[in-house]
């Protein structure tokens, strides 16, 4: 009986262990501080580079936990304490969660201040890139519609298959929203993980995707992207969002993660992208990189 109790105590002692290893978590001690993030490439990165900055420049333990779902979960986690830190966008915030109008990018930006703080969020700097909703055919198709801006695709639309990704096809801010904007009406909308939008097009699949204009894929596939000529889309600036009660117990977080602010552009993003869509990087290695290069 004794051995027997010796055992499981051994047992529960090596499971014990391991749970504290889980998640990213420190063992430089102190409450760890958790960075989340959304469901795709552009948006983990980001998670990574908060919480590299966390751990770097105020010595905190940081959990990591990316991949969460889509905006509306990973905004839930945050409203909720599950995550304390996570990567987001103005539009995002104002026309999706709040659904509030949104206006330039400064006006949007101030918008999302307010309506956060009233979660006790608080948005900080943005990185520097808009990475709007836009939409995106290979170039044959372009030639053969003659597509440059969406006005141009309304008169095609009812030939074509629109592939997106499961929120664009939802949100008022995504399909929904330029359907009525624009009048436009595609034979088909098959919605989809948006990681898989671009491989669709490539083989035929759909004819018509939703992109994000810091996407990788769009250079590596040569696609063409078409004007939002009525300026539907609001912008979507990248920006760091935090609950107040973190910054109230750690005020240094806000300076550390404000020294990306206007760091990074469109193009730096679609680049950062890239490297782990195409070339096969680790998310955390391109963020890390991008943070503190090798010499």
């Amino acid at each position: 009986m004794k051995m027997k109790m010796r055992m499981l105590i051994c047992v529960a002692a090596v499971l014990a262990v391991a749970l504290c290893g889980c998640g990213g978590g420190s063992a430089r001690g102190g409450e760890a501080i958790t960075v989340g993030s959304k469901n795709y490439t552009e948006n983990i990165i980001m998670a990574h580079m908060l919480a590299d900055l966390i751990e770097e420049e105020t010595g905190l333990p940081v959990v990591r936990k990316v991949n969460l779902g889509g905006s509306n979960v990973a905004w839930t986690a945050l409203l909720n304490g599950d995550i304390q830190v996570m990567p987001d966008y103005t539009g995002t915030i104002v026309a999706n969660y709040y659904q509030e109008p949104t206006g330039a990018s400064r006006e949007t930006l101030e918008k999302a201040r307010e309506l956060v703080s009233g979660d006790h969020v608080k948005a900080l700097e943005a990185f520097g890139f808009n990475n709007t909703y836009t939409l995106a055919v290979t170039q044959e198709t372009a030639e053969k519609y003659h597509l440059e801006t969406f006005s141009d695709l309304v008169g095609v639309a009812g030939e074509l298959i629109l592939g997106c990704g499961f929120e664009f096809k939802d949100r008022p801010d995504g399909y929904p929203g330029v359907q009525a904007a624009y009048g436009m009406n595609f034979k088909e909308v098959k919605g989809m993980d948006h990681g898989l939008v671009y491989r669709s097009l490539a083989e035929g699949a759909v004819d018509v995707v939703d992109a994000y204009s810091t996407d990788g894929q769009i250079s590596v596939y040569k696609l063409k992207i078409l004007e939002d000529d009525l300026g539907f889309f609001p912008p979507y600036d990248c920006l760091p969002v935090v609950r107040q009660d973190v910054l109230e117990k750690h005020p240094e977080i806000e300076a550390a993660l404000n020294k990306l602010a206007g760091k990074i552009d469109e193009a730096t993003m679609q680049a950062l992208n890239a490297k782990v869509d195409e070339d096969g990087m680790k998310a955390e290695t391109v963020a890390h990189d991008f943070l503190y290069p090798k010499d």
